[in-house]
């Protein structure tokens, strides 16, 4: 049987929304961000509060302040190797260090002297900057982008090692919501949403990275 159709979705946000805003849950001292992995990473990544051994440190690791665009990329947990979500805390400083030093992950003739400078920037940056279309409880697209931010060699290091405040296991969250979705229940999905207000930066700080 066909899922009824849940009909419009995050009636909590706001008809519109700046196209690059940083939005995230957060505290005066961390901010939370969005990862998935096979179990056998992100079990006793939740347990222990820090990655296992075999988490790989020379690859680009992708976090994502936005829950929904998170469950749009790991398909609410259930794709392969992404099964196991996770929410990851980390500090204010580290989030900010790692935008400062980010290059944008494509070529914008307005922010970049020409394409080779700018391939020259996207080597040399420990982390890179793209924007995606946000995502409702449908995980359609919506007209304003979400954050996403990788972070490779130092950056990834300094995630590993410095940044991180805390691990928590939300694949039951996110089963959880997906179910009210699955069962035409947007109301009770969207109140299961983490809270993810816009979070405070400075305007220069973005500067180099608005798409």
């Amino acid at each position: 049987m066909r899922a009824a159709d849940p009909g419009p979705v995050n009636d909590r946000l706001p008809p519109t929304r700046p196209a690059f805003q940083v939005r995230a849950r957060h505290t005066p001292s961390t901010l939370t961000v969005y990862q998935a992995y096979p179990p056998g990473i992100g079990v006793p990544a939740a347990r222990e509060g820090r990655f296992p051994s075999t988490w790989k440190r020379d690859r680009m690791t992708w976090i994502k302040p936005s829950f929904l665009w998170m469950m749009y990329r790991c398909g609410w947990g259930a794709k392969e190797g992404q099964e196991t979500v996770l929410a990851v805390e980390i500090s204010r400083a580290g989030f900010v260090w790692a935008l400062r030093n980010a290059c944008l992950s494509h070529y914008v003739p307005e922010l970049h002297e020409d394409q080779q400078a700018w391939k020259r920037q996207l080597r040399q940056a420990p982390a890179r900057v793209q924007w995606d279309p946000e995502r409702d409880l449908r995980l359609d697209p919506l007209p304003y982008r979400s954050l996403q931010l990788g972070l490779a060699g130092e950056a990834a290091t300094r995630y590993a090692d410095e940044w991180i405040v805390g691990i928590e296991d939300v694949t039951a969250l996110a089963g959880e919501i997906h179910a009210h979705v699955r069962a035409g229940e947007p109301e009770r999905a969207a109140a299961l949403l983490p809270e993810e207000p816009p979070y405070p930066l400075d305007e220069e700080l973005l500067a180099h990275l608005r798409a």
